[in-house]
């Protein structure tokens, strides 16, 4: 079951950790199953316990792999990480990691588990590519634009420095040429308002590099940006740090379905509101579709020497097909080799303070 890496893959193959998130198998198998059906050119490997993966035994394009440990939702790193070395979440991810034969067995790893059990086990087992200190979580927001707006870091890291900052700017850039096919796509760094002079002195500074290297042709930098310009489709990519990106992914998320519910509930208040209501319902199903955050399924955990994707642990069948479909987009296009070449000729060109930042201990969120 070997593939090469080195080459164009005819075929893609995805490493599944189906025990992974609130409903486990329950989810995790139909959205696999959808994501067969869609993708005729597509392989899956299904990572968990025997017994809950029996019903994909005759599946076409399906490998079954077991594993006999599960990381739960509420388990912490140490025991995902020291006591369950055969989880199906670390199982998942080995999958993807290249050996000095240059073979792995899929093209990328998605789970719906722990997101800082993740994140570390991804982190270790996978290590980071040259040049990266902190990996980061990277997802789409919708905007006003009828498009997407992608944000990291939401959650791999508490906090961060200036030169993370940057090469989070770089590798957003890279999934964002990969996945949305724009070359060139515009980076807001994330700030209290948009003069220069404003923030603390870690955004100051981030500020500072990303100018440099937009100076230098290596990223199309915008300038700062606000929370609102996220939703207004300002850049194509807003970069922070994982305790702000998280808070403002949760915020969109309850605002989303607030509104919605709000909406509903004025719609069925009475006879003539429900009446308006059946007028009103194509635009309904429209704007929830829009506003819908499973769409949006499928966190990018970039800085690896490997493709991991992040779905959110209380997914559903739609939702994580969504986020299979993401991982295999960045499959296809090549992201992991697109987030490499940019972060060498980036940060070759940079202060040495920013090319030559020493590593530094990892602070993983633990929000699933």
């Amino acid at each position: 079951m070997p593939i090469s890496s080195s080459t164009s893959p005819a075929v893609i193959r995805l490493a599944i950790d189906c025990m992974g998130g609130d409903h486990g198998p329950s989810v995790t198998l139909p959205a696999a199953q959808a994501f067969l059906a869609a993708h005729p050119e597509a392989e899956v490997v299904l990572v968990g316990l025997p017994e809950a993966l029996k019903q994909a035994a005759q599946w076409p394009r399906c490998h079954l792999l077991a594993a006999s440990e599960v990381v739960s939702m509420d388990d912490s790193v140490e025991v995902a990480l020291r006591r369950k070395k055969d989880s199906s979440m670390r199982v998942a991810i080995a999958q993807v990691k290249q050996g000095a034969d240059v073979v792995v067995q899929a093209h990328a790893c998605v789970s719906a588990g722990n997101t800082g059990a993740l994140m570390a086990v991804a982190r270790y087992v996978l290590k980071t590519l040259e040049g990266i200190d902190r990996p980061a979580i990277a997802a789409v927001l919708p905007n006003q634009l009828n498009g997407f707006t992608t944000v990291l870091d939401l959650g791999a890291n508490v906090d961060c420095t200036a030169e993370h900052l940057l090469q989070f700017a770089v590798m957003g850039s890279a999934l964002v040429a990969a996945v949305d096919g724009k070359e060139n796509p515009s980076v807001g760094l994330l700030n209290i308002g948009e003069e220069a002079i404003k923030g603390s002195e870690t955004i100051k500074r981030a500020g500072e590099l990303l100018r440099a290297a937009d100076a230098a042709g290596h990223m199309n930098f915008y300038g700062n940006v606000e929370g609102n310009d996220i939703f207004k489709g300002t850049t194509d990519l807003v970069v922070c740090d994982g305790f702000v990106g998280n808070v403002a992914l949760k915020t969109a998320e309850g605002v989303a379905a607030m509104v919605y519910n709000i909406i509903k509930e004025e719609f069925t208040r009475n006879a003539f509101t429900r009446l308006a209501a059946v007028a009103a319902m194509p635009m309904l199903k429209r704007f929830k579709a829009r506003v819908d955050h499973r769409r949006y399924s499928g966190g990018a955990l970039l800085g690896l020497r490997g493709l991991v994707f992040k779905a959110h642990g209380s997914s559903d069948a739609f939702a994580f097909e969504q986020a299979l479909n993401r991982a295999y987009d960045a499959a296809r296009n090549h992201l992991l080799e697109r987030v490499h070449d940019r972060i060498l000729s980036t940060l070759s060109s940079m202060p040495a303070s920013a090319a030559d930042e020493t590593p530094q201990t990892v602070k993983v969120a633990t929000a699933a």
